[in-house]
C-alpha cells in the first residue's frame, strides 16, 4: 500500500500568511483602519481567526507586517530592475559589484544620481493604488493613535530612512558631503517634502519633482556665483606679478 505524503505544513503556513497579508491590506484600504477587524481579515483570507491570533496579537501587528512585506516586495522588484550586477541577482547579502547595495540605495559614487533613482522608484510606489491606499489608511490612523504611529515609524519607516543615512555617510567618507552634517537630518530635505506632498495632496508627485528636491538639497538655494576667470597676466591662474617701475 502506497503511503500518501503528509501535507507540508510549512507551505500551508506560507500560503495562509500570504492570504492574511492580502486580506488585511485590501480591507484597510476598503473600510479604513477602525473598521478593519481580525474577524474580517480571517473571513476574507479564508482562515480561522485563531490562526491569526496564533501569529499576531492585534490587527495593528497584522497590518504592519503585511505592509512591511509589501514594501519588501517593492524594494526587491526595484533592485531587480536596476542595471548592473546587483540588478541581476549578484552580490547578495551586501553590496554587489559596482557599489550597488542589495535592496537598498545604490552607491555608484554619484550621490545625486543614486538619490534620484531611489526617489523616482518611491514615486512609482506611492502612485500604485495597492501601496497608496493602505499606506494612507495606516498613516492616518498613526496620527490619531500614538501606539500605531510609533509602531509604523519603528517597524517600517525608520529602517527605510536608515538606508539614506548609510548612503549619506558613505558620501561623507568620499568627500561628497560636508563632514559636519547630520545624515539623519539631511535626508529629511528630500524625503519629508515628498511625504508631505503625497499625504496632503498639496501637489503632484513626479520624477521631475523629486529630481528637483535632490538638486535643492545638494546644491542649496543661494545663487550660484561663477568662478572668477584666471588672471590674464598669470597663465597658471595665480596672482599677477607686480608691475615693474
Amino acid at each position: 500500500m502506497v503511503k500518501k505524503a503528509a501535507p507540508d505544513s510549512t507551505r500551508r503556513s506560507a500560503r495562509s500568511r500570504r492570504a492574511i497579508y492580502d486580506a488585511a491590506l485590501a480591507l484597510v484600504g476598503e473600510v479604513g483602519y477602525p473598521r478593519t477587524t481580525i474577524e474580517g481579515i480571517a473571513a476574507r483570507a479564508g482562515v480561522g481567526k485563531q490562526t491569526i491570533y496564533r501569529w499576531w496579537s492585534s490587527k495593528a501587528e497584522v497590518l504592519l507586517e503585511a505592509f512591511t512585506d509589501l514594501s519588501a516586495q517593492a524594494a526587491e522588484a526595484a533592485a531587480a530592475a536596476r542595471p548592473g550586477p546587483a540588478g541581476n541577482g549578484q552580490g547578495e547579502g551586501g553590496q554587489g559589484e559596482g557599489g550597488q547595495e542589495e535592496n537598498g540605495i545604490p552607491d555608484t559614487g554619484d550621490l545625486a544620481a543614486d538619490l534620484r533613482l531611489v526617489l523616482r522608484a518611491t514615486v512609482d510606489e506611492l502612485l500604485d493604488p495597492k501601496f497608496d491606499i493602505p499606506a494612507r489608511a495606516l498613516a492616518a490612523e498613526g496620527v490619531v493613535d500614538e501606539q500605531v504611529g510609533a509602531e509604523f515609524v519603528t517597524k517600517l519607516l525608520e529602517p527605510q530612512l536608515q538606508l539614506y543615512v548609510r548612503r549619506l555617510r558613505s558620501a561623507q567618507e568620499h568627500g561628497d558631503v560636508r563632514p559636519d552634517i547630520d545624515p539623519r537630518i539631511a535626508l529629511e530635505l528630500f524625503v519629508s517634502p515628498l511625504a508631505q506632498r503625497w499625504l496632503q495632496r498639496t501637489g503632484p508627485i513626479t520624477h521631475a519633482y523629486t529630481d528637483t528636491l535632490v538638486d535643492y538639497a545638494l546644491n542649496g538655494l543661494a545663487p550660484r556665483r561663477p568662478s572668477p576667470p584666471p588672471s590674464a597676466a598669470s597663465p597658471g591662474g595665480g596672482p599677477a606679478a607686480p608691475a615693474r617701475p
